[in-house]
């Protein structure tokens, strides 16, 4: 997500996805990771060696995890850390006993790294996750994949990942309760009947996800300290601003703000139970309606999408108000409700097919960071691997570019291409 700060998340009802830790289910998961991890002859497995690349809020909260994981059992540790801000690097080194790097090639040369977790900006996951790939890694990467500018790289990364036996795992953490699992068994088994419409969204009341990102040091300058040029990556070049640093997602040139950064919550579990693939045209609207003080970044972010077939998609979203709204999978014969952390309610059509009321979970005791372990061990496909998060990203990118050229954004499935008219 960042190699700044997780700014708090109000709406987000999963958002510190390993919060239980210790209960019963999650030691449970934790235990069938480290069974898969040990080896036929039953010695104890050894641990994934991980790296963490952003040393931000995000990633030391995720480094945190991953050492409590380790503590509650699971084969695992954090052994190398690596950030472009010095005092980043060398505080969570210090934390977690780790390998500091200041460059990314650095640490994922280093044979002693299993897998990595990319926790930096937005601009540049595509990078990192590319280069990690190629040096052999397994990768955890926040979301979103890219920056909305960056079609043509999310293209690179997934054909490369194809090519590979890579275990990707995309950090859209709702996706793990297994009731959208569920969801999609029951909608491909034809108990929606035809689906034809989807809605989802994200609301917030507040920016501290963006403006609420702290100056950890307002006379911070470009430097060997700091670098600033790796931090533009292929961004617009621009002399070093603080705010622009630290607070990244204020800013287009390296952000689509609640949009981009949000968004792809809902829409991961959602597209999981629809089982979409690419759409066929996307349209958005919104602004900066209440939030400003140099910001560039949409406050409210609507957008409309339709799919070859049949079937249209609304993602809406606001951090102006924090009333949310259903996500809701409309069929020609039933209804399906999400009404909060464990429970679908099926509700039938005048006609339609008879089936479950209502299906789901009390809790979900699987969790994102256990699922990436033990696909490692297992070599098995993450819940969020990059084929789903890919058909997540092409509609955000879409969205953006609809949004800031005030056209309708087309997908030519032919040429996997993006066309605004």
């Amino acid at each position: 997500m960042d190699s700044t700060t997780q700014g708090s998340r109000t709406a987000a009802p999963r958002r510190d996805f390993l919060r239980t830790l210790g209960t019963g289910a999650v030691a449970a998961t934790v235990a069938s990771a480290a069974s898969a991890q040990t080896t036929a002859s039953g010695s104890a497995p050894r641990p994934v060696r991980v790296g963490v690349i952003g040393c931000g809020g995000r990633g030391s909260y995720l480094a945190g995890k991953v050492r409590e994981l380790k503590t509650a059992g699971a084969a695992v540790e954090i052994v190398a850390v690596c950030d472009i801000y010095r005092s980043r690097v060398e505080r969570l080194a210090t934390q977690l006993g780790a390998q500091a790097y200041r460059r990314s090639a650095d640490l994922l040369a280093s044979s002693a790294v299993d897998a990595v977790i990319v926790a930096t900006p937005d601009r540049s996951h595509v990078y990192e996750s590319l280069a990690a790939v190629r040096a052999g890694k397994d990768v955890y990467c926040e979301k979103p994949l890219t920056h909305w500018q960056q079609f043509d790289q999310l293209k690179i990364l997934l054909r490369e990942v194809r090519q590979r036996s890579t275990v990707f795992q995309v950090g859209s953490q709702w996706v793990s309760n297994p009731m959208w699992t569920e969801a999609a068994r029951h909608i491909r088994n034809g108990g929606l009947g035809k689906i034809t419409h989807a809605q989802t969204g994200y609301f917030r009341h507040g920016d501290s996800g963006e403006r609420g990102m702290p100056i950890d040091d307002a006379a911070a300058q470009a430097g060997p300290d700091l670098d600033w040029d790796t931090f533009l990556a292929d961004a617009p070049k621009r002399p070093f601003d603080a705010s622009r640093f630290f607070q990244w997602r204020m800013y287009l040139d390296y952000s689509g703000g609640p949009s981009t950064d949000l968004y792809p919550h809902p829409m991961t579990r959602l597209f999981k139970a629809l089982g979409v693939g690419l759409p066929k045209k996307v349209v958005a609207v919104g602004g900066k309606y209440f939030f400003d003080g140099g910001r560039d970044t949409p406050d409210t972010f609507d957008m409309l999408i339709e799919y070859p077939g049949g079937m249209t998609v609304s993602v809406l979203g606001s951090i102006t108000n924090d009333t949310p709204i259903d996500t809701v999978i409309r069929g020609t014969e039933g209804t399906l409700r999400f009404t909060g952390d464990s429970e679908l309610i099926r509700t039938p059509q005048p006609g339609g097919k008879p089936g479950p009321g209502r299906f789901g979970h009390d809790t979900t005791v699987e969790d994102h960071l256990t699922d990436f372990l033990q696909c490692i061990a297992t070599r098995a496909k993450p819940r969020a691997d990059l084929e789903l998060a890919y058909t997540v990203q092409v509609p955000l990118i879409m969205a953006m570019q609809s949004w800031a050229e005030g056209k309708v954004a087309w997908f030519e499935e032919a040429e996997e291409a993006i066309h605004l008219t």
